[in-house]
């Protein structure tokens, strides 16, 4: 079951003139047998090229070469291309990314591309997206989710492990102000400092000689992703001892944007759809846009599913400074995209009702622009 997000986007903003793409062909696949032709007449796809879009670096690559291997699965007879182009995000590695003015800072570009019809395709991190896309664009397809949590990397050499163990005034690289702000209500004894560049840069960051950096929170999926899962010293949770952070809404996800009433394309993805990680996101999602929270105000979900078709759910608003707070969660059936939607509406009004509004307000009066930006 595919995720419609049909709400208008409220960027007032025109479309950006798409930068050169850098287009990485996959290696073409033997011609299919009678019985794939069969199966793909059935499903109405013709053997048309597919055009995959997505960011160029290093993990945004390795994401929409998974992507590609499980299209090639599905669909072994239809030909594919990757088309990587650098966004607005990737192109300033200095500014910090609640700074940013744009909702869309690392989707825009390749959507501009999606609705002049050269992408069939984007592969996005399901925690990048705006909670409303751009008029004409839909989400087609969540795929099964990779381990949501945030994870802490210490730098070489250190025999640190976790968050608790770290000495007054060790810094933690990170670039999100919910990271930042959860890990300074808990330890209020540590610094933090921006850190941008892909998740290599950051490493090498850290790993300097002369680095300031002790330790720094990512996503665990990335790293993952990266092959990199040996350099986690911990991972960050709610039942972390010494730690517990609630992670991005729609962390770990994949998420592949099309346009709306391309039925060709959504026909394509039909057989990467993962439905416990579409719901889960969609209440996710649900959440923030009710709370009319940017990527970068201090969010944090975790969601779980106890069984089929009950999904225990966590948030967390805090404010900047880390010293005020509102938690909720909500155990509840979700059996359909409907009631994702509307069990992320009901725990976001918890949150209201314990005062997450007074302190939204508050973050986006003292600092307007980080309603519109950054990351998570």
């Amino acid at each position: 079951m595919a995720t419609h997000e049909q709400l208008e986007s409220t960027s007032s903003r025109p479309l950006l003139d798409p930068t050169v793409t850098q287009q990485e062909e996959s290696s073409k696949d033997v011609a299919p047998s009678t019985a794939l032709k069969r199966k793909s007449d059935e499903a109405n796809i013709t053997a048309d090229t597919i055009h995959i879009g997505t960011r160029k670096s290093a993990l945004a690559v390795i994401q929409a070469e998974m992507v590609l291997a499980e299209l090639k699965k599905a669909h072994p007879e239809t030909q594919y291309e990757i088309h990587a182009m650098s966004t607005m995000g990737d192109k300033n590695q200095t500014t910090a990314l609640h700074e940013f003015g744009a909702k869309s800072l690392w989707t825009h570009e390749l959507e501009a591309q999606l609705l002049e019809g050269k992408l069939d395709l984007i592969v996005h991190c399901l925690k990048d997206m705006p909670t409303q896309l751009p008029p004409k664009c839909t989400i087609g397809c969540i795929m099964e989710r990779e381990d949501p949590r945030d994870c802490v990397i210490m730098k070489k050499g250190l025999e640190y492990k976790t968050l608790l163990e770290l000495p007054e005034g060790s810094v933690v690289g990170t670039s999100s102000v919910r990271r930042s702000a959860q890990v300074k209500r808990k330890y209020p004894h540590l610094k933090f400092k921006d850190v941008r560049g892909n998740v290599g840069t950051r490493l090498n960051k850290l790993d300097a000689a002369d680095g300031e950096y002790t330790c720094l929170i990512l996503a665990a999926a990335g790293i993952i992703r990266m092959n990199w899962k040996d350099r986690i010293t911990q991972y960050l949770d709610s039942k972390t001892e010494g730690g517990g952070l609630l992670h991005a809404v729609g962390q770990g996800a994949l998420a592949i944007e099309i346009r709306e009433g391309d039925e060709k394309t959504l026909n394509v993805l039909a057989e990467l759809i993962n439905e416990d990680s579409t719901f889960a996101g969609t209440a996710e999602r649900s959440l923030m846009r009710t709370l009319e929270g940017g990527c970068s105000v201090p969010i944090g979900v975790e969601t779980t599913w106890i069984e089929k078709g009950k999904l225990l759910m966590k948030a967390i608003v805090v404010s900047l400074d880390g010293t005020e707070s509102v938690e909720a969660e909500r155990l509840g059936e979700v059996l359909n995209a409907k009631d994702a939607n509307e069990f992320g509406w009901e725990l976001a009004q918890d949150l209201v009702k314990k005062g997450a509004a007074k302190i939204l307000e508050a973050i986006n009066l003292n600092r307007p622009i980080i309603a519109e930006g950054g990351g998570a």
